[in-house]
């Protein structure tokens, strides 16, 4: 009988060798089962798309993908275990699902696919049922809807549940929307507390010593539109409520007046970037590269914030709108509806038209009984805020930047905007509330209950914000961009892609009165499109980087026309409510005036901008037409002796 050590020699050396086989091919059999594919939720019908295959323990990996009917599209080859399928295309459901196959290893992708046309529906039906119901909030929810339907194949149930489930949820729970978000009830809640304890009055009543003839008055009204810059409406209802007085016994008519405060209210808070518009365009600008990224533009090499205070020079529309206040007063000159309305004023027929349905003024924003405080109380939070925020968007652009010197430029650039926003306005509600309860302006839960208010007050643009931030998610979901690229390159030029969206931008917000809805459905459909187009997020593109920053002000002032003047507008209400003036003749007087802006702006503006004049040209040139025109087109308002 063999011994027991003689039996089990072979039997060890066959163990040996069954796990020398085991291991010889586990990485074969790793190797297909860590195949992963990145590929599209929906493609388009004849469109290009694009596909990831990673391997990641492969040094090199050749893919091939194949289609349903076993047509191979394309066979490419990278290294570092990642290739990239470029330029794909799928004409048919036949051709569906797609096998993408890497030597051995193989895995199988079933994008949606969609006709290209329907992808601009959710936009679309969200523009057109704004224009035909006002409602902005109701349209842009159905433009999620719709395209959450076009993701889910057609269950309107499923669809309902995904706008919710999927895009209002990431919507929110997006850092940096969370950010902004915060930011802008920050705000509101300071504006409040400031608000109540009359700090914000006190501001204009500062220039009330000045304003001791007609045209000083309308300059002291313009000034403090000016100074009241961090939010439009608050802007609009004490400028016009605390002016009005002073206006009156100066004999200026309540159009103009109203027209004052409607041409500082919106403008100036979307230039300046400590309001509460700021994170509201940063947001969409973000969003915008997002989706132009996703859709195979090179990504951007600045931020968002770095973008929106690049294209300042640019908003054509919102800077010639200021200047052209300060020139008709100036000029002591007016022309059209506006000119007989000054001259009924001067020579004694009333600073309203006879018969005209004067608006109230709001008590939304009034003073507490018997509260009085100085200029300096609101001037106090509001440096905070801005010190603060400038600060720290250096604190942070300097520690993004690599070691070594840096232009303003470059650290402005690369701040993260977030982060020294809500620095800023939550030492700016810290400070409103200690100077409210300290100076014994306001109690300590009066202060609080004001700040309340002033963030309740920001509400309806948090539910915009959330739903713009989905819309967007939804076109990208969808490959929006990508097919109006497809159609609108080859039609329409890149120079004149800045002009174009801003005369789609006007009628749109003209039509629906909202700048912000239109700005949540223009935004994620113009950056993307303008990189797609030529345009590059990177200063050092030249005319490219250019391009961008025209387009993205071309949203902004587009948007802003409507705000200025359309007489479904918010601002446009509050300016004739807090001015006491006839709400028709407020539009009726204005508009010309905005229609002139509009003009220049976008043939001495938007389309040099598009072919890479720069813009300080382009202002200078649009400021001494709009001169000219006061100039030569307007004629005098006879002056009338004011009394006491």
């Amino acid at each position: 009988m063999p011994r027991r050590s003689e039996f089990l020699v072979p039997v060890t050396r066959l163990c040996a060798a069954m796990v020398v086989l085991a291991l010889a091919w586990t990485p074969r059999i790793a190797r297909a089962q860590t195949l992963t594919v990145e590929a599209p939720e929906v493609v388009l019908r004849g469109l290009p798309f694009s596909v990831t295959a990673t391997l990641p323990s492969a040094d090199s990996v050749t893919v091939r993908a194949m289609t349903a009917d076993g047509t191979m599209l394309v066979e490419q080859r990278a290294g570092g275990g990642t290739a990239v399928l470029k330029d794909l295309t799928v004409a048919s459901a036949e051709q569906l699902p797609l096998e993408v196959r890497a030597g051995a290893a193989s895995a199988t992708v079933s994008p949606r696919l969609l006709p290209g046309g329907v992808t601009i529906l959710p936009p679309l039906i969200a523009i057109l049922l704004a224009l035909l119901t006002h409602e902005v909030v109701a349209s842009l929810f159905l433009g999620v809807w719709l395209g959450c339907l076009f993701l889910v194949g057609y269950n309107p149930l499923s669809a309902l549940l995904l706008t919710v489930s999927r895009y209002g949820r990431d919507a929110l729970a997006n850092p940096d929307h969370a950010a902004i978000i915060i930011f802008s009830l920050l705000l509101g809640g300071m504006v409040g507390v400031l608000t109540r304890m009359g700090a914000t009055t006190a501001i204009v009543e500062a220039v009330r010593p000045f304003a001791t003839s007609a045209r000083r008055g309308q300059f002291a009204a313009w000034l403090a539109g000016l100074a009241i810059f961090f939010d439009d409406y608050s802007n609009a209802l004490i400028v016009g409520n605390t002016m009005r007085p002073v206006t009156d016994r100066l004999k200026v008519s309540r159009e103009k007046l109203a027209y004052i405060v409607d041409s500082t209210a919106a403008p100036v808070s979307a230039i300046v970037f400590v309001s509460t518009w700021v994170g509201f365009e940063i947001s969409l600008i973000g969003d915008g590269l997002s989706i132009g990224a996703a859709s195979g533009a090179a990504a951007a090499t600045i931020s968002p914030f770095g973008i929106f205070l690049n294209s300042v020079p640019y908003l054509f529309y919102p800077i010639i709108a200021l200047a052209l206040v300060a020139v008709l007063i100036a000029f002591k000159r007016d022309f059209g509806p506006m000119l007989a309305a000054e001259r009924r004023a001067r020579e004694g027929g009333g600073v309203f038209r006879p018969g005209a349905q004067l608006t109230g003024g709001s008590d939304d924003l009034q003073a507490a009984d018997g509260v009085h405080s100085r200029w300096w109380t609101a001037a106090v939070p509001v440096l905070i805020v801005v010190v603060t925020v400038i600060v720290g968007l250096i604190h942070t652009g300097r520690r993004a930047l690599p070691s070594g010197g840096a232009s303003w430029r470059e650290i402005f650039g690369a701040a993260d905007p977030f982060v020294p926003l809500l620095w800023g306005s939550l030492l700016g509600c810290v400070a409103a509330i200690l100077i409210a309860v300290m100076g014994r302006k306001l109690k300590l839960q009066q202060a609080i209950d004001a700040w309340i208010t002033g963030i309740r007050s920001m509400l309806l643009a948090i539910v915009i914000l959330l739903l713009a931030w989905s819309l967007g998610a939804v076109t990208e979901s969808l490959n929006t961009a990508t097919f109006l690229s497809a159609v609108l390159s080859a039609r329409l030029p890149a120079g004149f892609l800045p002009s174009a969206v801003f005369i789609v931008g006007a009628l749109v917000s003209f039509a629906t009165g909202s700048s912000w809805g239109t700005m949540a459905i223009l935004f994620p459909l113009a950056v993307p499109l303008s990189l797609q187009m030529g345009a590059v997020a990177d200063p050092a593109a030249g005319a490219a980087y250019g391009l961008l920053l025209a387009t993205v002000a071309a949203v902004m002032g587009g948007a802003l026309f409507g705000d200025h003047c359309s007489p479904i507008s918010d601002t446009t209400i509050l300016s004739s409510m807090a001015s006491g003036c006839d709400h028709v003749d407020h539009v009726r007087t204005q508009l010309p005036y905005a229609l002139l802006v509009a003009g220049v702006a976008v043939v001495l503006g938007s389309i040099p901008a598009g072919y890479g004049v720069s813009p300080w040209i382009s202002l200078a040139v649009g400021l001494a037409v709009m001169a000219g025109v006061v100039r030569y087109v307007g004629q005098p308002v006879d002056a009338v002796p004011v009394s006491g």
